[in-house]
């Protein structure tokens, strides 16, 4: 697989002669598929922990975070932005799948510090109908993070809130720096 920065990259979505981006990863699932073995692991984070964070290309959660398969939920949007569907989702990995733990990772450089929610008003004028959904664009990552902390920790629906960590990850240097979240 090539990556953004590859000679062989093409933003189009088609790939020179070889079908769009979708069947070039398709292709890629069929060698993948050929040697796949069940790893025999069932649905529940060996390490109890839930990862909420942007879905920004640049961050490889597994590598950064030292994440093996079956380590941890992740759960990405763009932002990494504490919604009503990853409450959605972390209830769930927490009530019938066992994590304990929330680590919520923004990053530097983030797509959404460059939005307002004027977005949604553009979206409603070229297609004719306003998105239900907020843009969540902030200009502060970390008190953006310290807002998706609070979110998390005040959630009637979550039942465990005592390990709640934020983090901003730089895209430059790779390291995580951990939020305050007073």
């Amino acid at each position: 697989m090539s990556t953004s920065t590859s000679p062989h990259s093409d933003p189009s979505g088609a790939l020179s002669g070889a079908g769009t981006v979708t069947d070039r990863l398709v292709e890629a699932n069929l060698r993948y598929a050929a040697g796949f073995t069940d790893p025999g692991m069932d649905a529940r984070p060996v390490l109890k922990v839930a990862v909420v964070a942007c879905m920004d290309a640049r961050l490889d959660l597994h590598a950064a975070l030292g994440l093996e398969l079956g380590d941890s939920h992740t759960i990405r949007n763009a932002g990494g932005v504490v919604t009503d569907d990853v409450i959605r989702s972390l209830t769930i990995s927490q009530r019938a799948l066992g994590t304990r733990s929330i680590m919520l990772v923004h990053h530097t450089n983030c797509g959404l510090e460059s939005l307002t929610e004027e977005f949604r008003h553009e979206l409603e004028v070229e297609v004719g109908q306003r998105p239900a959904w907020a843009v969540e664009a902030f200009r502060d990552v970390d008190q953006d993070v310290r807002q998706s902390m609070q979110r998390v920790r005040t959630s009637p629906f979550l039942l465990h809130v005592g390990d709640v960590r934020g983090f901003v990850f730089d895209v430059k240097q790779g390291v995580l720096r951990e939020i305050d979240p007073a």
